[in-house]
């Protein structure tokens, strides 16, 4: 099964399909510089798909259990925040805050850097993509749940998932990319987002990031383990886990889960989750996913054991195609086995 088109063809990459109760997961290529090949049981650095797997999920299954409020403000878990928004204004992308900033060269541990960063906008005013809003809500779940991060996911979602987790063992996981010379380039050029915080003395990673995630907030600041990054997965854990979530066996609240995969203010965004037009069986039906920066995305629809995954390394390449480039090959190649397309408007 061709996984990507001779034009978008990352080092290596994963795709897994699920439908009609079959799967279908193809490997290709290699999983660092060094050749090692991808197995379909690689495990690779989820990126932002940590924002759904991991602090979505978990703030729904917290829902469930009563032991936390989606529309309560955030500083009813964190205090000390200037945030004002509430968790789902948060989960919306909608609180104003900014979209990113390198808080390991502040000085400070990434709490008292996030306590120190103003908001950008105002606050419900538009959608605006933000790394810092899922960190406020990783740790609002830590607050919630009096657990790290990491413990309350693997209580709570990743029981049966064996290869989902923070920070694994390097053994069969692929590179995330080459170092920070992402983020540095960032910094360096204040592009795409100016930057509140520089360190000209910061020691900047140069080799692969193998088993350590390659964000640089959740690594250098988190200690690998943060809402919006971190997270690491391999297709078959992730096939899993989108069925459980597209066929809700109660462990996600029914009614619930119909309210977090629905689209907000915003056509295209639900709580935490984006969405897709697609049609499936010839029927319209929604598309709920995520991608990861570092070439990864996971989607499912509701309702259905319909579930696409794309894991790739594309950082590896020294000018990699987008994600968003190869999640539409990926889906593409689904349609061979599953009867799915994109709608127009996607």
């Amino acid at each position: 099964m061709t996984v990507m088109s001779q034009i978008l063809q990352p080092p290596g990459s994963v795709t897994g399909i699920s439908y009609g109760g079959e799967r279908w997961v193809t490997a290709r290529g290699v999983a660092n510089l060094s050749g090692d090949p991808v197995t379909e049981n690689t495990v690779f650095d989820l990126a932002s798909v940590t924002k759904t797997v991991a602090t979505t999920c978990l703030l729904q299954r917290l829902a469930v259990l009563g032991l936390i409020e989606l529309d309560h403000p955030i500083r009813r878990y964190l205090p000390w925040t200037t945030c004002t928004a509430t968790l789902r204004t948060l989960a919306y992308h909608r609180a104003g805050l900014w979209e990113w900033q390198p808080l390991y060269l502040s000085g400070l541990d990434p709490v008292g850097a996030l306590a120190q960063v103003p908001a950008r906008y105002p606050e419900g005013q538009a959608r605006r993509y933000s790394d810092l809003g899922f960190m406020l809500l990783g740790l609002a779940v830590q607050a919630a749940a009096t657990e790290t991060l990491d413990v309350c996911l693997a209580k709570l979602v990743a029981a049966n998932l064996p290869h989902t987790g923070y920070s694994p063992r390097p053994q069969g996981v692929a590179a995330g990319g080459v170092g920070d010379r992402v983020e540095r380039q960032m910094v360096e050029t204040g592009d795409p987002y100016p930057v509140l915080f520089t360190n000209p003395d910061f020691v900047w990673r140069e080799a692969e990031t193998v088993g350590q995630c390659n964000d640089g907030n959740a690594y250098h600041g988190f200690g690998g383990v943060a809402g919006h990054a971190g997270l690491f997965s391999n297709a078959p854990d992730l096939l899993t886990l989108a069925a459980s979530l597209a066929q809700d066996d109660n462990t996600w609240g029914g009614e619930l889960s119909r309210d977090i995969f629905a689209d907000g203010p915003d056509a295209g965004q639900a709580f935490g989750w984006r969405t897709m037009p697609v049609t499936l069986d010839g029927h319209p039906e929604t598309l709920v996913w995520h991608p990861g920066f570092t070439g990864c995305a996971l989607g499912f629809v509701p309702n259905t054991d319909c579930a696409v995954v794309m894991l790739t390394n594309r950082l590896l390449d020294d000018a990699p195609s987008a994600t968003a480039d190869l999640w539409q090959v990926a889906l593409a190649d689904a349609g061979r086995h599953v009867p799915l397309t994109v709608r127009e408007g996607a």
